[in-house]
């Protein structure tokens, strides 16, 4: 599997072109036939999260974990802050638009003005990876894993640019690592098993 597709497991709201079928950065159009409960306007953004990440482990239905996971994907694009969510759309349009440097600027300052938003963080790491900055886009990840390590998007963006280096150890433990978290993820599974496969068979 490609690293692009890898990434496409990791944004739900990037309409870009590495977002594509079954990839890890999922893509928006994912979350249009999916039906949601209404939110508990009475918990915090971060019970919220925690009740569908508790969900997001038990469910072994990877259709129904499907629809828990677009459902914490939605709650991550919500930054409680107005201004934040609006660059968080132009940088999309630009996205979309492939005016990636406009889409940076963007990016960079949903970062300054909110930097424990993981969000945009994560966002600038996907764009950084289409780009082709690895190293950069790795940063993100890590800043996105720092300020919230259940981001499975993050985890597999890791993945493909681990994959992408040839290192395919710390490549099977960042999948292990996002199974753990989404462990009925199929496109997960595939590559752990895939990868511990590889591995045996080099260690023989």
């Amino acid at each position: 599997m490609s690293a692009m597709r890898f990434f496409a497991l990791t944004s739900a709201v990037l309409p870009l072109a590495f977002i594509l079928v079954g990839s890890p950065f999922p893509a928006a159009a994912a979350e249009k036939d999916v039906i949601v409960e209404q939110r508990d306007a009475s918990s915090s953004p971060k019970q919220r999260l925690d009740q569908l990440f508790s969900q997001l482990k038990r469910e072994r239905d990877p259709d129904k974990a499907s629809s828990i996971a677009n459902e914490i994907r939605m709650e991550w694009n919500d930054s409680g802050s107005a201004t934040i969510n609006l660059l968080m759309q132009w940088a999309d349009k630009a996205i979309e638009e492939k005016r990636n440097p406009a889409a940076l600027d963007f990016l960079d300052e949903a970062i300054a003005l909110k930097p424990d938003y993981a969000e945009s963080w994560n966002r600038r790491a996907s764009l950084n990876f289409v780009m082709g900055n690895y190293r950069k886009s790795m940063s993100d990840i890590e800043r996105v894993l720092d300020l919230e390590p259940r981001h499975f998007g993050a985890l597999s963006g890791m993945a493909a640019i681990l994959s992408n280096s040839g290192n395919d150890q710390l490549t099977l433990k960042a999948w292990e690592r996002f199974l753990d978290i989404y462990p009925a993820e199929r496109t997960a599974q595939e590559q752990v098993n895939m990868l511990a496969e590889k591995l045996a068979g080099n260690r023989t």
